[in-house]
């Protein structure tokens, strides 16, 4: 019973595949899962195996024709089956009886090659990758009428990061070319008409079919010298060739005709027998010279995909949002964090006894800023359409890192606030954040923003506004560097402070002294106590 041996499904984007190289031959034995015929589509090469032990008894798809998905491509049968002979095709083959068979025999030598050219094809341009719109036709190797070996190059295509070769499907001419030098060409686009037969295959009108025909060819290799010197490449076997960079001519070929297949090129690769031998230096090698192979790449190269989370899409949102909404600009400064240190050293153990908390730097940032968005309404509103909203509040939100993304929970009224209950209820949010507890009420409102990259190394960044807030504070790495104090150089402990602001309510002056007054504040910490 014949067995149907089918072109696999074809992913969705490729609508069509063309018959590379088929391995076996009518009335070859096969064993199971063995490698039959390589299918070439414009993004993959894709190999048919057999789907059990028989005799490949019909091919009905011949090499360089094109196939559809699933589309039955040749018949297998029982082993020791004989394969059907074609009429008029097969030498050695009687006919059988009736009036025909002896025309059919005298017609052996002629018959065939027509059967096989005439044929016209259409040259279109691969499938572009998604992230390429078009593609310009850079160079035509071949000009109308001129001959052509099937698998030889027709034309490039330059793309913004390739270049894509257009091979012929057959062997024969370009009828006509519809796309010149230089024009634009979108994806899978009709480049050039092409007849099977004509030119190239007219050449060869004296050769002899069966296996001899591949012979003239094979000889003829300098039409495909751009890339396989003198030897036919199946194209599976010419994308590995290109991989490895290897020399052609070291390769032995069992396919027909001599013809390399891939499992050639995988026995050269295995044993190194096919390695290019390294070229003369020579004095002015230019660009080619300095464009050397790609090293290939060895080992798994593992990728995991994974959906983002509604967390990580809402923060990305909300960032996109404030970058293509506000006028946003940044104003640097650094402040002098000696006094600072000073107390934390000085009070640390005294602090941590009386509050049952750690005195850390946010609790002084958190009142510089509540002092300085005092003094500075406009750094304090927010924008409602057209309208400016003040607060006559401070709820400054601070920046807690997490697992699952950035979250922003609110301090409340922070003027009224004390150093230990900023730093109580920031370690509460984080620890809160971590595990997931936050309540949608906590981070929601807000006037104002601190977020400290400096816990992480960061020395200076540009931080984001998170709307409809005007303004953030970002604080960053304590680095002790040499400043210039009384005319004397000192090594002090420095951190440059960031304030990015929408333009549209803020101008560039409020913005400045907003900063110096946080740094004015942090530098003299007495002033907090003073209120001046």
């Amino acid at each position: 019973m014949a067995t149907e041996i089918k072109a696999p499904s074809f992913p969705e984007s490729v609508a069509e595949g063309t018959v590379a190289a088929w391995h076996k031959k009518p009335g070859d034995s096969v064993e199971r899962d063995e490698l039959i015929v390589e299918i070439e589509t414009d993004k993959v090469v894709l190999e048919v195996v057999a789907p059990e032990a028989g005799t490949l008894s019909e091919i009905k798809v011949e090499e360089g024709d094109t196939c559809q998905s699933e589309q039955v491509l040749g018949t297998l049968g029982e082993a020791g089956e004989k394969a059907e002979p074609k009429s008029g095709a097969d030498a050695g083959s009687k006919p059988q009886g009736g009036q025909d068979s002896e025309p059919e025999q005298k017609a052996e030598p002629q018959t065939e090659k027509p059967a096989a050219s005439g044929q016209t094809y259409e040259v279109k341009a691969p499938s572009f990758p998604e992230s390429v719109q078009e593609g310009t036709v850079s160079t035509w190797h071949k000009k109308v009428g001129e001959a052509v070996k099937r698998d030889e190059v027709l034309a490039d295509i330059e793309t913004d990061k390739v270049v894509l070769e257009v091979v012929a499907p057959a062997d024969g001419s370009l009828s006509e070319i519809k796309v010149q030098e230089g024009e634009q060409v979108e994806s899978e686009a009709l480049l050039a008409t092409f007849a099977e037969g004509e030119g190239g295959a007219a050449s060869g009108s004296a050769e002899s079919r069966g296996d001899q025909s591949e012979a003239p060819a094979a000889s003829g290799g300098d039409e495909g010298e751009e890339k396989v010197g003198d030897k036919i490449v199946a194209p599976a076997a010419r994308k590995l060739i290109a991989e490895h960079d290897l020399d052609v001519s070291k390769i032995e070929g069992t396919g027909k005709g001599g013809r390399v297949l891939k499992e050639d090129v995988q026995k050269a690769v295995k044993e190194g027998s096919a390695k290019k031998s390294a070229p003369a230096a020579k004095s002015g090698g230019g660009a080619k010279s300095a464009a050397a192979a790609a090293p290939a790449i060895e080992g798994e190269r593992p990728e995991k995909r994974v959906p983002m989370s509604r967390l990580r899409q809402t923060i990305a949102k909300r960032l996109v949002q404030a970058q293509q909404t506000a006028a946003m600009l940044t104003t640097y400064n650094e402040v002098d964090m000696t006094a600072v240190m000073s107390l934390r050293a000085q009070y640390k153990d005294t602090f941590l006894k009386a509050h049952d908390t750690k005195l850390g730097f946010m609790g002084f940032f958190v009142k510089a800023a509540s002092e300085a968005l005092k003094r500075f309404p406009d750094v304090n509103a927010s924008i409602d359409g057209t309208d400016i909203v003040y607060h006559g509040y401070q709820d400054i939100g601070v920046a807690v890192s997490t697992d699952r993304g950035l979250v922003v929970p609110v301090l409340r009224d922070t003027d009224s606030m004390k150093i230990a209950d900023v730093e109580k209820t920031i370690v509460d949010f984080g620890k809160r954040a971590r595990d997931g507890k936050l309540g949608i009420d906590e981070m929601q409102g807000g006037t104002f923003t601190i977020t400290n990259g400096g816990i992480f190394g960061s020395l200076m960044s540009t931080p984001i506004i998170n709307p409809p807030q005007t303004a953030i504070l970002g604080m960053h790495k304590i680095q002790e560097r040499p400043v210039a104090v009384n005319g004397k150089v000192e090594i002090r402990p420095m951190m440059y402070l960031a304030v990015s602001y929408d333009h549209r309510m803020i101008d560039g002056k409020d913005a400045v002294q907003f900063l110096v007054a946080i740094k004015d504040l942090l530098e003299d910490p007495a002033r907090l106590l003073l209120d001046i």
